[in-house]
């Protein structure tokens, strides 16, 4: 191959390798350059920037591509000796300078004082040009205060049974903010919510509408104290509801779609979002009717109404608390924290009641009252040693369970409320004045004409006889008023004198007193002093006409006698059990002797004779094997409807065994109207049932021991001394 010759006006020449070709002035080929301008154009000499040493002609080419311009060819130089190829000359690559820092350093705080202007901006629209309308979005999300209902204590018999106590209940409540039409997107969800909750709450439905549309109040109470299994049924209706207003809310053309979502969200809104519930224990009766005049009811508020429940209402109520939590929708927000005060629960009642006895007493008296069509009865027993009642039952009762369908009567505690004049009964009192002073003995003669005349009037006995020669005990056997209106004459000098001596005996026995029971509506019964008494007052209230007592009061008569003369208060409450699980004993009842224990002995054996006796009026309540003492009443009765004596009260009291007392039975029916109004024939049945029972129950055996009866007749004690 030939050298191509050299251009004559340069020493030397380079060569260029890359696409740009050659740009020698003589090339000797008459062709331009691959890549090069056209001929007779000049092409400016590029800059060239300082290329570091040692840099590849390829990295070169590298950089240029990144910066956009073609790549130079590098340039080779070859010196030779003698017109030779000159050597190549290494190719120089320019610099990369970096920019300036502070340029970017400002583009960064331009951009900060943008983000901090739109915040600003944002904060200004927030709290003052739009402060409303977003505090009525943050209210649908807001702390709320509900209540924690403290749970009941529990009341029990003196065994431990429950007789009333608390089980899990709640009460539906609503959000009335949450069924605006704002919230629902419907102008109608109160109406929509009351037509789905009414049939399951078995409200009003109109009622439920009224509570769901209130303004300014976020809290209305639907129902109270619904069964768990109630609840249950509207969370099912809440997901339904719910489940088909998100359905309805599907965009257009999903699947099914064929409405508008807002045409379909109306049809379909979630109008139960703002139901809720909230724990509210419900009180239940287990066994309905029984004791329910002690017991009595809780009313709708969660308050004692009646008997125990309204006595004790602190107690057994414990103290409430309260919980604070945010809520959206209806719904307790779990991370927005929650401020609580625990409800502290109430104490549990142990009441002195027998669950058995109760039974056979309330049993008995249900039965008597519906057999002599009787407007009302009572049977109360007593232990005789301390006091403490074993039953307290009444006719008619109720089922506290469902106040609502009781006869308004019936709900409160007859046996401690109803005042009525005694009769007959109340004739123990005036023996044991006429014992206690020694005015006589129980083998004193009394001669019982067939009527007295004292004051303004002729008195009588229940039956119409020849005179009677009767011993005081025969005057208690036989029942006589005439032959008690002599006996009492003996207290005092004068009349005036024997009515404070009977008053004070009286008065000591507990009438016209507080029972020392405490219940609501509970009665001191009606004893007037005796400067107050009338003329004939003063002659009938020896054998029970003119004063009123109620049941307990008859009963803890008896119990006196019965405990040697001295009273103790009657008691309903053993103890309570606080919320420490200590058992907190009653405070010991109060004790008063009234009589000796001589003259208590000696009552107790003329009670004795009214039973056994044949000639006695309270054969009816003769035990087989027991020796029972008793008293039979027949009281005319004060209508309290017109104030005047229309009917009869038939009562029976008296205690068992009757040389060693361990029960006192009283038993009182008001008004009977079908057969007999005799006490012996009314009650001395229901105290027979009643005695037997409570015998048995407590395993009280007989004495064995053999009576030794006092006689009735006058007549008879003479034969007998004289023989």
């Amino acid at each position: 191959m030939s050298e191509r010759p050299r251009d004559p006006g340069r020493e030397g020449g380079s060569n260029h390798k890359g696409k740009s070709g050659s740009s020698g002035k003589g090339s000797g080929s008459g062709k331009p350059p691959v890549g090069g301008r056209p001929k007779g154009v000049s092409s400016p000499k590029p800059v060239r920037s300082p290329k570091p040493a040692g840099t590849s002609p390829a990295r070169t080419a590298k950089s240029a591509a990144r910066l956009g311009k073609p790549a130079k060819p590098a340039r080779t130089s070859a010196r030779t000796s003698g017109g030779g190829t000159r050597p190549p000359v290494p190719a120089q690559v320019a610099k990369l300078r970096l920019a300036r820092a502070r340029p970017r350093l400002r583009l960064i705080a331009f951009g900060l004082t943008l983000i901090m202007l739109a915040f600003t901006a944002r904060l200004l629209q927030v709290q003052a040009v739009d402060a409303s309308a977003f505090a009525d979005k943050a209210a649908v999300n807001r702390y709320i205060t509900v209540p924690l209902a403290a749970e009941r204590g529990t009341i029990s018999s003196r065994d431990g049974a429950a007789l009333a106590t608390t089980v899990d209940a709640y009460d539906v409540t609503a959000d009335p903010y949450l069924f605006t039409p704002k919230q629902t997107g419907v102008p109608d969800a109160p109406e929509r919510a009351a037509a789905l909750l009414a049939p399951v709450l078995h409200e009003d439905e109109q009622e439920l509408t009224e509570k769901l549309s209130k303004k300014d109040t976020r809290y209305v109470l639907l129902a109270r104290q619904q069964s768990p299994r109630t609840w249950t049924r509207i969370k099912k209706l809440k997901k339904e509801v719910a489940e088909k207003a998100a359905e309805a809310g599907r965009p257009a053309g999903s699947a099914g779609a064929e409405e508008s979502a807002a045409g379909r969200a109306g049809e379909a809104a979630d109008v139960l979002a703002g139901v809720y519930r909230e724990k509210h224990p419900k009180r239940v009766y287990p066994n309905r009717e029984l004791a329910s005049s002690v017991l009595g009811f809780v009313n709708s508020e969660g308050k004692g109404g009646a008997g125990i429940e309204a006595l004790l209402d602190k107690k057994l109520a414990g103290k409430d608390g309260k919980i604070t939590y945010a809520q959206s929708g209806g719904r307790q927000v779990p991370t927005a924290g929650v401020r609580e005060h625990p409800a502290r629960a109430g104490a549990d009642v142990q009441l002195t009641l027998d669950r058995d006895i109760q039974w056979a007493a309330q049993q008995a008296i249900s039965e008597q009252v519906e057999e002599s069509d009787a407007d009302s009865g009572y049977v109360v027993v007593q232990d005789t040693r301390t006091g403490e009642l074993l039953s307290m039952a009444s006719a008619p009762d109720f089922d506290p369970n469902d106040i609502s369908r009781a006869d308004p009567k019936a709900l409160g505690n007859a046996a401690a409320q109803d005042v009525y004049e005694p009769g007959s009964t109340s004739k123990v009192m005036s023996m044991a004045a006429v014992l206690e002073e020694n005015k006589a003995t129980p083998l004193t003669e009394v001669t019982v004409p067939n009527r007295l005349k004292r004051a303004d009037r002729a008195f009588a006995d229940d039956v119409d006889h020849e005179t009677w020669h009767l011993t005081l005990n025969g005057v208690l056997a036989k029942s006589s008023n005439i032959g008690t209106i002599l006996a009492t004459e003996q207290l005092g000098k004068d009349q005036k004198e024997a009515n404070r001596v009977l008053y004070r005996y009286m008065s000591k026995f507990g009438i016209g007193r507080p029972t020392g029971l405490g219940l609501p509506g509970a009665t001191s019964g009606i004893l007037e002093k005796p400067g107050k008494w009338s003329a004939s007052q003063q002659y009938t209230i020896p054998f029970g006409q003119g004063l009123s007592l109620n049941a307990v009061q008859a009963a803890s008569i008896y119990s006196t006698i019965a405990n040697g003369g001295v009273r103790n208060v009657p008691s309903l409450v053993r103890g309570t059990t606080g919320a420490d699980g200590d058992f907190t004993p009653a405070p010991e009842p109060g004790e008063r002797r009234v009589v000796s224990e001589k003259t208590a002995k000696t009552l107790a054996r003329m009670l004795e004779s009214v039973v056994s006796d044949m000639e006695g009026t309270g054969t009816t309540a003769k035990i087989p094997g027991y020796r029972v003492a008793g008293k039979t009443g027949t009281a005319n009765r004060v209508d309290p409807d017109s104030g005047r004596y229309d009917g009869y009260t038939s009562s029976f009291a008296g205690f068992a065994p009757a040389d060693k007392p361990r029960v006192t039975v009283y038993c009182a029916v008001q008004n009977p109207k079908k057969g007999s109004y005799f006490g012996s024939d009314v009650c001395g049945p229901v105290y027979k049932k009643v005695m037997k029972f409570a015998l048995k129950s407590l395993q009280i055996p007989p004495t064995g021991a053999t009576a030794d009866p006092l006689p009735v007749s006058a007549e008879k004690d003479r034969k007998k001394k004289d023989r």
